[in-house]
């Protein structure tokens, strides 16, 4: 099986788009940061179903595809919040939980000597409301008022962000190895 299959083709393209959203954030370029944002998004979807659908799922793979996620939404998150298009508070919420959850892991893995990832429900509708709310933010960055405020969305993601985090944690604690 080719390790550069086109899952891992798609998952290292949108790695390449996240410094790319930046600069076209930075500059003003809203809609093209926009556009290349939900490119990344739909290669998320796609990287993964076109891996299970063709049986061309990898380690690779498992191991760039949340690299990228983290990528993309730590970046995203860092640049709003610095411009003020999302609270300080949720990005370092969110930072906060990435590095607890990698810190867990390695702490697992000293442990136990190997690392147990399995992306759970709570963790995967975590990164789901923060894709979701940097859309609402991108959006309202190219259509104002047009777009309401998000304020909903930035409770449910801090609210499944935390969860998730807890989550994980609680699942590490409490696994036994087989």
């Amino acid at each position: 099986m080719a390790i550069l299959n086109v899952p891992n083709t798609l998952t290292v393209l949108r790695i390449c788009t996240i410094p790319i959203i930046v600069t076209m954030l930075v500059s003003g370029r809203h809609m093209a940061a926009l556009w290349l944002f939900v490119f990344a998004s739909v290669t998320d979807i796609l990287d993964g179903l076109i891996a299970r659908l063709a049986k061309q799922q990898t380690k690779l793979g498992r191991f760039l595809d949340p690299i990228a996620d983290k990528l993309l939404l730590v970046t995203s998150y860092v640049t709003f919040a610095y411009y003020g298009w999302v609270p300080v508070w949720l990005t370092v919420g969110i930072l906060l939980r990435d590095v607890t959850v990698v810190a867990a892991l390695v702490t697992f893995y000293l442990v136990h000597k190997f690392v147990f990832i399995r992306p759970s429900i709570l963790g995967k509708t975590a990164i789901a409301m923060q894709m979701v709310l940097c859309a609402l933010v991108l959006l309202r960055l190219n259509y104002g008022n047009r777009i309401p405020e998000p304020v909903v969305f930035v409770w449910l993601t801090a609210g499944f962000t935390i969860v998730s985090a807890l989550h994980y944690l609680y699942l590490g604690f409490t696994y036994k190895r087989d």
